[in-house]
């Protein structure tokens, strides 16, 4: 029962009530008058009137406490026997906090999307603002103490504490990459730093080395020795552009925790520094600016431009020292430096006495070696003097046949091109549709020098369907050859000109080994947790496709042909970690999320994470591996921990249900005594 003021009037009003009050009794005060105590008592008599004190009686039901209850269902929480932990924990607490007739509200929580990890504290905060905090007597997390959200826990006004699963005796050896770019320059060597870590108790019997599995694109692993709990510094020079995958494997010992984070993959995409290309031309002609151009509007393009100016043959009887003509190093580009260049390019060049015999054959090993050649021919590759005569003849995937053709006609893809990256859908950057008879809506060119393919594929063909641009591999280098001088036409819009730019930056690209236009390849994309899988081939069928998930289970897919030469296929992975795809004998590895997922990081059962949270709500936190803990009923502020038990903090909660309010006196009665002082007041200041 309580005493309440119930006001008659507003609280305004009678605050300037009794201001006006104390004015009249201070000043009849001043004046002497000997009745200002009784027209004080009135005027307060008065003021508590209008308030109108009250008696409230509530009728209340009280409500029972409630307890949180926070399982761990993650990842982590299904090593060892942690499991089983936390079921005969769960339900031995279950019991206990029913008897006592609390409610247990239990959350579940699974791992988060993506590689969030396990967080503990968003779930909880979520299951706390749903229920009134005035009830809420504890609550309990049931885990490996290895959270990942700790900054979000919530306000707590009720002791925390928190259950402990795994053993005193677990361990762990994980993989850290500690540095690893994103992006790397080809040839310039690059520093991978990374570490092998011990956690937990480590037995005796494991040494201080581990064997190190390292692979490159999924060839064949190389494996080290290296010692554990070091920095590993790892130079590497990568040898190709674009996506460069780098996995790490360590040998899982038997007793560790989990092998999960026993592995690793860097992705690290290359990326070129500048394209060194040589330029050799022949006599001047219309589409040599058109290749100069080109090339030098590539800002990574280090150009050097042999060209032939004054044949040794030309007899003009100039004298040689008034010529303003710069002898060109040949022998230094040709012998010394050849390998520098990562493109050489003939266009319309032929034997003319000035490169020897010598200098083609140190070209031809410079592409049996790794380099590339391109050959743009004219007439002169079809005479006696062609470039076929000398060794490039050797590495050439077509012959000439001595013919020159002189007409106009549409360069055309053929079967083949249609399925080579290099030309494979080269119509849709034409300037027009295609024409009614099916041709490319791109001009003609005007000349076509015959020849006949003697190795590599055809992926362009001219007239009569021969072919026009011929590709093909040469030991680790490649080799092209286009058989005709008036690419150039394109460029020049002539008949609404055509995609020579396309053309031949996919060419250049090509013959520089870039991985997105390799002709046999098997990729990965993944989007969240759809992984889309593409194979381009040359051939017209392919077969399944292997795909090896972190678990070390296999499932197989059939891949669907969208468009010729490439297969595509999606999946979602179901679990985090590294996957191994294989079709024939292409191969290759993608990271579904990391290789070892954050649930795997730090897989060691500990409470140094929960600790700055417990301890302020003095909680405790104890191990299952020592007995799940008995409950206790304790004081607010009181300590909420102690050997094999927990506390819980009774709330007292209620819900009222009725109220009843009494007047203390009638206001009528105290109006009468308001009255009767004022008289008296009156009365005594009268008689006096």
């Amino acid at each position: 029962m309580d005493i309440i003021l119930d006001p008659l009037i507003p609280l305004a009003l009678i605050a300037a009530f009794a201001a006006l009050t104390v004015l009249c009794v201070s000043f009849a005060v001043w004046r002497g008058l000997p009745g200002w105590w009784l027209r004080g008592l009135a005027g307060a008599i008065v003021l508590i009137a209008l308030a109108n004190p009250a008696l409230q009686d509530e009728d209340r039901d009280p409500l029972s406490d409630i307890v949180m209850m926070v399982v761990d269902d993650s990842a982590s929480q299904k090593l060892s026997d942690r499991e089983s932990q936390t079921a005969e924990a769960v339900e031995r607490l279950t019991a206990d906090i029913e008897s006592r007739g609390m409610e247990l509200r239990t959350v579940d929580v699974a791992d988060g999307i993506g590689d969030a990890g396990t967080e503990l504290m968003t779930a909880l905060s979520e299951a706390l603002a749903e229920e009134p905090q005035a009830r809420i007597a504890g609550t309990i997390l049931v885990t490996d103490g290895q959270l990942h959200d700790a900054p979000r826990a919530p306000e707590l006004q009720a002791p925390l504490h928190t259950l402990l699963t795994g053993r005193s005796t677990d361990w762990d050896r994980r993989l850290i990459v500690k540095n690893a770019p994103a992006f790397a320059i080809l040839g310039e060597e690059i520093v991978l730093t990374l570490k092998i870590e011990d956690q937990g108790a480590v037995p005796g019997d494991v040494g201080a080395t581990a064997d190190l599995s390292i692979a490159i694109d999924g060839d064949e692993p190389q494996t080290y020795n290296v010692p554990v709990g070091e920095d590993l510094e790892l130079p590497l020079t990568l040898t190709h552009g674009g996506r460069n995958v780098l996995q790490f494997q360590l040998d899982g010992i038997e007793t560790e925790l989990t092998d999960r984070n026993n592995a690793a993959v860097v992705q690290i995409n290359g990326v070129r520094d500048r394209l060194r290309v040589l330029l050799v031309s022949g006599e001047p002609h219309a589409g040599e600016r058109t290749w100069r151009n080109l090339l030098k509007s590539d800002a990574a393009v280090d150009l050097v431009h042999f060209t032939i100016l004054r044949p040794p043959e030309k007899q003009d009887g100039v004298p040689v020292s008034e010529l303003s003509l710069i002898a060109f190093p040949t022998r230094e580009l040709f012998l010394e430096k050849v390998n520098e260049f990562d493109l050489i390019i003939f266009d319309r060049y032929k034997r003319r006495g000035i490169l020897p015999a010598l200098y083609f054959d140190s070209i031809r090993q410079y592409v049996e070696t790794g380099g590339a050649v391109l050959v743009a021919a004219g007439p002169d590759f079809a005479s006696a003097d062609s470039i076929y005569r000398s060794a490039l003849g050797d590495i050439l995937p077509a012959a000439p046949t001595a013919r020159v053709i002189d007409e106009g006609f549409k360069p055309a893809i053929s079967e083949t091109g249609a399925r080579h990256p290099v030309t494979a859908d080269l119509e849709r950057f034409a300037p027009r549709p295609e024409a009614e008879d099916g041709t490319p809506g791109w001009g003609r060119w005007m000349r076509h020098i015959e020849v006949t393919e003697t190795s590599g594929h055809t992926v362009m063909t001219g007239v009569e369907g021969k072919p026009l641009l011929t590709v093909d591999r040469v030991g680790e280098g490649r080799v092209a050859l286009l058989a005709s001088d008036h690419a150039w036409l394109w460029h020049r819009g002539y008949e609404g000109g055509g995609p020579q730019l396309e053309l031949l930056r996919r060419l250049g690209h090509w013959m520089m080994k870039e991985p997105d236009l390799e002709e046999e390849a098997l990729t990965a994309t993944v989007e969240g947790q759809t992984v889309t899988l593409t194979r381009r081939t040359l051939a017209k069928t392919i077969g399944e496709v292997s795909v090896t998930t972190p678990d070390g289970t296999e499932q197989v897919l059939t891949l669907e042909e969208i468009s010729p030469g490439r297969f595509v296929a999606s999946f979602e992975g179901q679990e985090q970690g590294l996957y191994r795809v294989k079709e024939g004998d292409i191969e290759t590895v993608f990271a579904l999320g990391p290789a070892a997922p954050r649930e795997f990081v730090e897989t060691v059962a500990s409470g140094d994470k929960l600790e700055p949270m417990v301890t302020p709500l003095r909680g405790g936190i104890v191990n299952i591996e020592d007995g799940v803990p008995g409950i206790r009923m304790v004081g607010e502020g009181r300590n909420a921990s102690g050997r094999n038990w927990i506390g819980l903090t009774p709330r007292n909660a209620y819900v009222t249900t009725n109220i009843t309010v009494t007047p203390l006196v009638s206001a009528w009665l105290f109006l009468a005594l308001a009255a009767l002082l004022t008289v008296g007041a009156w009365l005594r200041e009268g008689r006096r």
